[in-house]
Parts: C-alpha cells; sequence; structure tokens
C-alpha cells in the first residue's frame, strides 16, 4: 500500500510544469528620459512635444502607443500609436520623436501614457504629467523644435 502511494504522489509531483520553455519573457522596460525640450514637461499649443525613451522589450517590441490627455475635466486627447517602422520587431530602442499638439489645444495640466506592448501581448505603461503652456517665443527653444509626419 505504502509502495502505490509513493507512485501515486511521485506521478502527481512529476506533473507539474518545470518546462522553462512555457516561461514568457519579462516585460518591457521603458525609461522616459527627456519629455519637452531640455526634459521640461512642458509643450506650447500649435507646436509639438519632444520625447524620448529607452525601451527595452525582451519579447521584441510589437507597438508603441502615446496617449497625452487633458486633466481637470478636459476633454483634450492627443494619441500616436507606432505599429511598424523602426521601432518594431526590435529588443532595445531609443525612442525619439516629435508628437505634435494642436494649435487648439487649451492651456493647463495634461498627462502623458507612454506604453509598450510586446510580441507576447505584456504591456508596460511609463507615465508623466506635462503642463501646456503659452509660448514664450524663447530662441533657445524653437531652435530644437522639429516637424515629422
Amino acid at each position: 500500500m505504502l509502495a502505490l502511494l509513493c507512485v501515486v504522489s511521485l506521478g502527481f509531483i512529476s506533473c507539474g510544469s518545470d518546462d522553462d520553455d512555457d516561461e514568457l519573457p519579462a516585460k518591457p522596460v521603458i525609461t522616459l528620459t527627456e519629455i519637452g525640450h531640455d526634459n521640461s514637461k512642458h509643450a506650447h499649443p500649435g507646436h509639438d512635444l519632444h520625447l524620448e525613451a529607452d525601451v527595452v522589450a525582451e519579447g521584441l517590441i510589437k507597438s508603441i502607443n502615446i496617449e497625452i490627455h487633458q486633466e481637470n475635466g478636459g476633454t483634450v486627447k492627443i494619441e500616436k500609436a507606432y505599429t511598424n517602422g523602426k521601432y518594431i520587431g526590435v529588443r532595445n530602442t531609443e525612442f525619439h520623436e516629435h508628437i505634435d499638439i494642436p494649435e487648439n489645444a487649451p492651456l493647463g495640466e495634461y498627462h502623458l501614457h507612454f506604453v509598450v506592448t510586446d510580441n507576447n501581448g505584456q504591456q508596460t505603461v511609463a507615465e508623466s504629467d506635462i503642463e501646456l503652456v503659452e509660448d514664450d517665443g524663447d530662441d533657445d527653444e524653437d531652435e530644437h523644435e522639429h516637424h515629422h509626419e
């Protein structure tokens, strides 16, 4: 009887999944390195927002989605999706883009969501506050602005 119990117990123990092949790679890691000129976390309506991040995705990048939405009950939402191109299908990348801010976007507090999804469906979100402020005509800042399509 004891021998039968040992055999049955061994059967249950060995049925457990010790297969490392079933484990997913680590979720993507995002480091927001610059939001706005000189990481000011400011943007101006009618201009673009300089955005840089380092991304590491062991499961390879499937998409990068940017959402900037107005805080305090506002309804303005700016969205940009990257689903093909230089950031997709790679493990490590330095994201550097300029997100267009509509000219009619109201001044005030906004919130940024930077979402990376890997080929396994795992997502990581990095967030930051942003403020839309009046353009002060700072020539230094204008020199660094680029307009991308």
